[in-house]
Order: structure tokens, then C-alpha cells, then sequence
């Protein structure tokens, strides 16, 4: 994209209404410091439209009476690869059509007779585009849904009749696969296979899906089709390699946008430290969510339809009950006809509604009858604000929006993007706001925009090799159809030693045509693609028994243990109870002022370092670890400050995986340099950390109660010069902690995909060592690219420490919201120079230097002193 860069300023009109509405939402002064940067996407043209040859008249005249006079350059040419029988990925911007150059060559296909297939990652993405193709009105299409809200009674009628089908990978995997024999007749007539926002598919969910695809390419086979594969991306890295790993087929690319987009507008916004303290007397920062949702009230008194994108599903709830709140509050105060925005800008007068009843929360866990009618809400302008997770982020087609707002980072640049191109999608000029959460990763790029708009999106990670992912999928395929030698080109070479482990643990059996499923259990309840790692949770009302939601089993420890918050639809409740053996959260309607957030404690065992190499004086490391995580206690903030309420204690059972890990150790004889002194005085503040709690110790708890914190350290390293004193264990925590946070910047996770434990001394390594692991069986591909950019990684992480304006640490940098620990110790001083002594280029100091004298690293290079003035 062609961008220009400009920096903040409150007074400064940009091209179009984006400006406008930042300078409206900047009137009140008080917000002026909160922008740490402005982005201006200027406004793209639209290239020449014209029809392929090959499509039928009654699609280009269907068509026509719709508007579209024609395809774009890049629409043409994916369509044309799919008329040519070539598997294509289209990976362009978001509202750039990408649905369209599948229609027509889908509905060309179907008028021949042909069938199609559809997957989406999401139901609100299927309802969307079901809808679309209705109101096409081609009489021999037959679209039709089919997922887990899909009515019993409707579904043999889609496996009879419909030839355009739409679903998830959920149900392909757990239902039109197992029972491909009643879809005889649609597999013998599939051509063309959609694979809609494919982006999404990284991590284990996305090597799961590799894995239905594959299987879903047998199954054609045996029924005599060998569909084309369509993929359609948001703007992605390297799309070919990302689709031919998805499927296993050659992909040919199409990346070059043609469509017109308006300008839009990318604010970052950082809330502002507050009077707060929080543990350890770290300052508080006001929260994204409290933030965004006074942002959220402002646009909508302005007549601003607005999306205000969130991180959960709980905060989704938050934000708009804030906002209703504060329409409620402005509407009583002001009247009805009267209603002046909050930032005190004149506003034009609007119809006699409450405007509290025009913001909504979308979100999955509701019913479907719910989501249907917010969709539709959405979509006509009943709702002029509605706060999501990422549920609405990809193409459900939501026109006339005006702004985005971004409470949290999304996790990815290509996500980022998705979510800012929500706003404007009929063309108009937009506005986007990124508000940063007190956050490692939001913090470090709210300053260094340069992160964000200088760099490509990121390439999409899976691992289709993965053994815990591959084998449930080889006994899906087996009890499908039963395997054969042949099948190592579909699945790939690890399938044939993944196969001899299954023969051992009598999963499968080996005959001499092949490997065969012989249980009379479901082979597809092997794979739980999504990662939940069970049945989901139902979380029920304790006085009426009426079912609220669900979350998934492996979530629930976290979410609906006894005594959580928990929101549904604006209403806020506490789990009384949370059965874990029935799967059931019981809950009553409370008034209350305040979140909870679970922390738990982990142990780590190494199986086996993969790979290693040197970094700086220590090694790093990659390989398969055991892990032990035990949620503990869980923290309850006031929902709108973050001021720490209380720490209550839980009691339930450790969960254990095998996954894989980077970590990085280092000698004694290295931290000895943190006994040398500082060139100069710290620039950090003189005052010196507390000490922990007489029984607390000074790393990183770890293992299970009663092991907990048996080891403890009472002597500190000290910076003589600086009169810092520096606290070994608590520096480890620190830098573990915002390597964790930084990490996503590098791989295409979040920070809750991935965990960590430090230790001054872990009995594997007999050294001081930091972990960050996959937090899913087998390994996701996170911990890898962290191995693979490692110095990149962890010099962000200690520019990301250094530039934060807090004396001590605070969530800013160093906490974690997650921290079994307490957050303690930790030491920021301590964390910048145990980074910058493990990226400092190693000398031996046993080897004679140049002139004649021993190599002696530079005391001043760890120092956080020189760090933090470079900053």
C-alpha cells in the first residue's frame, strides 16, 4: 500500500470525514496526548472492469440488475484460474470483492450441473453469504447452511438437493466426512471447493484444517471429482506457500488489488495512567475497554455507526453495557431531542429513540436466533454501535460503517488491517482508532508505529506435520475409507511413522491392503480441531435453568470457575458453582462493579532440545517440553479503572500437555557481568526495589502445592555503580513476562497462545533459564518462529522495557495479568541488563584479543543505563 505518515496533532484536518471525526473525538483536551501517532491510507482508484468470456448470460445480466457491471483486474484473474481448473489463492484487501471472483465461476458451474462447496471459519460469515445468494435469485442454484444451527429436519434435505453448500470446517470434519455416504451425489458432481478468510487457519486450528482438507480431497477422489481449490485471503505474506500448505495442492497467487477504497484514517491511542496503584505499587493505566467504550458513546451521539472490536467475548459485554450506560446517562440529562456528544461538539438532532437501545454486543456463545436478529440489526442501522470480538472481522458484508474502534491489538498486522477495513466498505473515507492496552506489545507499538505500517503482514503459521494433529485426522481418514501406501502423497511422509505409532497403540490396523479403523467408536472424536479439549462448558441460570452459552472445557478453568463474572446480552452475573464433571457452570444475576481475571502456576520439564545455537554468552534453544498449569486464584479489577480489588484462591486440578518451547539459558560466568558496574548512573530512578514476602521466593514459582517455591534465593546481584540492586530471579521473571507479550509481534498468536516459566536455576539445565512454550499439545508453530527471529524477538523485548515511563515495572512492560506469582519478583532494572548481556555479541574471555590482552565484554553494553538513553 502507498501510505503516507504524518504525526499526531490534534488540530489537523485530514482529507475526507475520517479527519473530522478524529478531530471531534480529540475537542476535548484532555484526550490531546492520548494519540501517539497518525496514519493516512489515501484513496485508491478503481481499475478497468470487464466479464470473462465464459460466463453465461444470465450471470453477467443477474448481475448487472445488482450493479456490478464487470470484474476487476485481480477478480478476473482468479476467476479465470478456477475456468482453467487451476487451484488459486486471491489474498487482497479487505472490501476488495474477493467474493465475487468465486460467485461467478461457483454459479457458472452450477448452471452446468456442477456442485460447491463453501467453508467459513464462521456461522455469521455462511448466514451472510447465504443471504448474498438469494438475493441473486438464480433458480437452478440451491444454496443452503449446513451447521450445528442447522434444524434436523432440514439437513437431508441439503444433502439431497442443495448444490451450494455452506459450512464450517466443524461440521466437515465431524459429519459430511464420516457420512460421506449420503453425499454420493454431491461428491460426484464437486468442482469447486471455497475456502473463505483462510487467513484465519494458522496455529493448531489451522494444521487441524490442513488435515479435513485432505481428507476431504480423498473422499472427491473416491467418488471420481477432483475439485478446485479457491482460497480467499486478507492482504497475507507469502499466500502461495501459506494455501499450498492448507491443502497440499500447488497454488497459483493473486495479490494485486484493482478495487477502489476511500481514505481512511489510523489513529493510535494510548489511555492514560491513572492515580491507581496496582501490585507492587505499579501504576495503572486506564483500561482499553473503558476507553473504548467512552469513544463508542461519543461516536454515537455523533450518528457515527461505529464497530468496536475487543479481545473477548466478556469484554464485548463491558463495553457496551459502558456505553448504554453513558447514552442513558446523557440522554436523562440533556433530554431526548438535545444531544450534544460528549466531547461537546454540536450534533445534529436524531429521531426519538433511545440511543442506549442503538448499542449492541456480538459475540459467540449466543444462540442463534440472537445473532441472526443483531446481524440483521446491524446491517439495516438499528444499531449505530456494536461492540464484537473478532466474530465480525471477517467479510459478513456490513455497509455504511463510518469508524472501527480497536480496543487491544488483534494479534497480527493482516488482522489489524481486517478489522480497520470494516469501516468504510461502500467506499467513503473511514477512520480507525487502535487503543492500546496496558500491555507489553500494545505499549511498544503505540511508540513505534513503524512496526505496524513499515512492514508486510505476517506469513500465516501452521504445522500440518504435527503428530497430534495428524494422528486423530489418519484414523478419520482410515475409518472413512481405509488407508493405503498411496495416501503418504495426500497426508505426507510423517503419516508412515505416525501410521506405526497408531498400529502400536492399537488405534489402527495394519493388513496388507492397507490400515484399517476397526473400533465402533467415532474416529472424528480423536481431533478436537478446535482446541477446547472437550465438551464445552454450558453455563446455566441457577433460578430458572434457562442455558445462557457455552464455553469450551479447556477455557472454563479460566472463565466460569466459582466466583467469576460472567455477561450475557448486557446482564451481569457470578458462577455459584462450576461442576466440572457434569460440564456445568451454575449462575445468578448480581450487580457488580468488577471483572475477574484467573492466574494460574506452571511447571516445565524438557523432553528434548531439537535444535540450539549460541546467543550472546548463553544458548537458545528449541524442542518438545511437558507442561503443568494449575489455575490458582483469580483477581477481581473495578471494571472501569483496573484498581485491584482482592486475590481470592481456587482449588482446581493441573492440566498437563506436551508441546513445544524456545528457551534460552545462561552460565554463571555471564552473570557475573551483572556484578561489574555500570559506566553510569541509572537512568531508572534511584529507588530500590522492595523485597518479595518473607515466603515468597525470589523466581518464578513453579511445579505443583506443596513444591511450590521450594527453592529460594536470599542474596541480590548489585549494580555498585547505579546502587541498584539487582535481583537475579526477578530479573528472569521480568524479561520471561515481556518476551511473552512481545512475542506476537513475531508470530501469528496471541498472548494467550502461549505461556512461559523462568527460574534462576531449572534442574534440567543446572542454569538460569527462561521459557516460552505453545500453550496446545504438539506445538503450534509460535515457539518456533521465536527461535527463529530470536534476536529480533528480544531486542524488541528490551526496547519495549526501557521505554516505558514507569520507575519499577508495571503491565505496561513487565506484569502479567496472567502471573500465578503475584507478579513478584520482578525487577525492570535487572530484566534490561539480563537482555542486554544475552544480546551482546560474546567475547571468550579465556581467548587473547587482538592486542595481546583477554576479550572482556563491555560492561557498559548490558547495562540498562545505556539502553534506556538509546531509547
Amino acid at each position: 500500500m502507498n501510505r503516507s505518515s504524518s504525526p499526531a496533532h490534534p488540530h489537523r484536518r485530514a482529507p475526507g470525514r475520517s479527519g473530522p471525526l478524529l478531530e471531534r473525538l480529540l475537542t476535548t483536551s484532555a484526550r490531546h496526548g492520548r494519540v501517539t501517532h497518525v496514519e493516512h491510507v489515501p484513496a485508491r482508484q478503481a481499475g478497468q472492469v470487464q466479464w470473462p468470456d465464459w460466463v453465461a448470460d444470465t450471470v453477467r445480466e443477474r448481475l448487472e440488475v445488482q450493479g456490478v457491471s464487470g470484474l476487476w483486474p485481480h477478480q478476473f484473474a482468479a476467476a479465470e484460474h478456477v475456468h482453467r481448473g487451476q487451484n488459486v489463492i486471491i489474498s487482497t484487501g479487505t472490501a476488495s470483492g474477493k467474493s465475487l471472483a468465486y460467485l461467478v465461476p461457483a454459479v457458472t458451474g452450477i448452471l452446468s450441473g456442477a456442485t460447491v462447496l463453501y467453508l467459513t471459519p464462521t456461522k455469521a460469515l455462511a448466514a451472510d453469504q447465504l443471504r448474498a445468494l438469494q438475493e441473486l435469485s438464480f433458480d437452478q442454484v440451491r444454496p443452503a447452511t449446513f451447521d450445528g444451527d442447522t434444524p434436523m429436519e432440514e439437513r437431508a434435505w441439503v444433502r439431497r438437493h442443495a448444490n451450494y453448500v455452506l459450512t464450517n470446517p466443524d461440521m466437515l470434519h465431524r459429519s459430511m466426512l464420516p457420512r460421506h455416504a449420503a453425499w454420493t451425489s454431491f461428491w460426484r458432481r464437486l468442482q469447486l471447493v471455497i475456502v473463505d478468510e483462510c487467513h484465519t487457519y494458522r496455529g493448531v486450528f489451522g494444521s487441524h484444517v490442513a488435515q479435513i482438507l485432505r481428507r476431504l480431497r480423498r473422499v472427491a477422489a473416491k467418488y471420481g471429482s477432483r475439485p478446485v481449490f479457491f482460497l480467499a485471503s486478507a492482504t497475507a505474506s507469502e499466500p502461495g506457500t501459506t494455501g499450498m500448505r492448507l491443502t497440499g495442492l500447488e497454488m497459483a497467487e493473486v495479490t494485486r488489488d484493482a478495487s477502489p477504497r476511500g481514505a481512511s484514517t489510523i489513529a493510535l491511542w494510548e489511555p492514560p495512567l491513572t492515580d491507581l496503584r496496582g501490585e507492587g505499587g505499579a501504576p495503572v493505566r486506564r483500561t482499553a475497554t473503558a476507553e473504548a467504550a467512552d469513544l463508542l458513546t461519543d461516536l454515537v451521539l455523533d450518528g457515527v455507526r461505529t464497530l468496536a472490536f475487543v479481545r473477548s467475548r466478556r469484554a464485548a459485554e463491558i463495553v457496551a453495557l459502558s456505553a448504554r450506560g453513558h447514552l442513558h446517562d446523557t440522554e436523562l440529562a440533556l433530554g431526548v431531542h438535545a444531544r450534544p456528544s460528549r466531547a461537546a461538539v454540536a450534533t445534529p438532532v436524531l429521531p426519538e429513540l433511545r440511543l442506549a437501545d442503538k448499542v449492541a454486543a456480538y459475540r459467540a456463545g449466543y444462540l442463534a436466533e440472537d445473532r441472526r436478529l443483531l446481524e440483521k440489526a446491524l446491517r439495516s442501522g438499528e444499531l449505530l454501535g456494536v461492540a464484537t470480538t473478532n466474530a465480525l472481522e471477517l467479510g459478513v458484508d456490513v455497509s455504511g460503517l463510518d469508524a472501527v474502534l480497536i480496543a487491544g491489538w488483534p494479534g497480527t498486522r493482516a488482522s489489524l488491517w481486517q478489522q480497520a477495513g470494516r469501516a468504510g466498505r461502500d467506499g467513503q473515507d473511514a477512520l480507525a482508532v487502535l487503543i492500546a492496552r496496558d500491555d507489553p506489545l500494545d505499549t511498544y507499538l503505540v511508540h513505534h508505529p513503524e512496526a505496524l505500517f513499515g512492514h508486510p503482514v505476517e506469513a500465516t503459521v501452521l504445522d500440518p506435520d504435527n503428530p497430534y494433529v495428524l494422528a486423530p485426522h489418519l484414523c478419520a481418514a482410515a475409518s472413512e475409507i481405509p488407508l493405503s501406501d498411496e495416501d503418504h502423497l495426500i497426508f505426507g511422509p510423517a503419516a508412515l511413522g505416525v501410521l506405526d505409532e497408531l498400529v502400536e497403540r492399537g488405534l489402527l490396523r495394519r493388513r496388507t491392503t492397507g490400515w484399517f479403523w476397526t473400533s465402533r467408536d467415532r474416529a472424528v472424536d480423536l481431533a478436537d480441531i478446535r482446541g477446547s479439549g472437550g465438551s464445552p462448558v454450558q453455563i446455566v441460570e441457577s433460578d430458572t435453568g434457562r442455558l445462557l452459552g457455552t464455553v469450551d472445557e479447556a477455557s472454563a478453568h479460566g472463565t466460569v470457575h466459582t466466583g467469576a463474572v460472567h455477561i450475557h446480552r448486557g446482564d451481569t452475573y457470578v458462577v455459584d458453582e462450576f461442576d466440572l464433571e457434569a460440564g456445568v457452570a451454575l449462575v445468578s444475576a448480581a450487580s457488580l462493579d468488577y471483572s475477574t481475571f484467573a492466574r494460574d502456576i506452571t511447571d516445565i520439564r524438557i523432553i528434548e532440545s531439537l535444535r540450539s545455537r549460541p546467543l550472546g554468552p548463553g544458548e537458545l534453544h528449541f524442542g518438545s517440553v511437558e507442561v503443568t498449569r494449575q489455575v490458582v486464584s483469580y483477581l477481581k479489577r473495578r471494571t472501569q479503572t483496573g484498581e485491584l480489588l482482592g486475590d481470592d484462591p481456587l482449588d482446581l486440578p493441573p492440566r498437563t500437555l506436551r508441546t513445544r518451547a524456545v528457551w534460552w539459558t545462561l552460565p554463571n560466568s555471564a552473570l557475573a557481568e551483572l556484578d561489574q558496574p555500570s559506566d553510569q548512573p541509572s537512568d531508572l530512578g534511584t529507588e530500590q526495589p522492595s523485597d518479595p514476602p518473607s515466603d515468597q521466593g525470589t523466581h518464578r514459582r513453579t511445579g505443583l502445592p506443596g513444591d511450590l517455591g521450594a527453592r529460594r534465593r536470599t542474596d541480590r546481584r548489585t549494580d555498585r555503580r547505579a546502587d541498584t540492586r539487582i535481583d537475579l530471579g526477578g530479573a528472569a521473571h521480568a524479561a520471561e513476562h515481556a518476551a511473552i507479550g512481545l512475542l506476537p509481534l513475531f508470530a501469528t498468536c496471541d498472548r494467550w497462545d502461549i505461556g512461559g516459566v523462568s527460574t534462576e536455576l531449572h534442574p534440567d539445565t543446572g542454569l538460569l533459564t527462561v521459557f516460552v512454550y505453545d500453550g496446545h499439545d504438539g506445538g503450534a508453530g509460535f515457539a518456533e518462529r521465536g527461535y527463529a527471529h530470536a534476536t529480533e524477538w528480544l531486542t524488541a523485548t528490551r526496547d519495549a522495557i526501557a521505554s516505558c515511563e514507569c520507575e519499577r515495572g508495571c503491565p505496561s512492560c513487565i506484569q502479567s495479568p496472567k502471573c500465578g506469582n503475584g507478579n513478584e519478583p520482578l525487577d525492570k532494572a535487572g530484566a534490561l541488563r539480563l537482555l542486554g548481556i544475552l544480546l551482546t555479541p560474546y567475547l571468550d574471555p579465556s581467548e587473547p584479543s587482538a592486542d595481546g590482552g583477554h576479550n572482556r565484554p563491555d560492561p557498559g553494553l548490558p547495562s540498562c543505563n545505556s539502553i534506556a538513553r538509546a531509547m
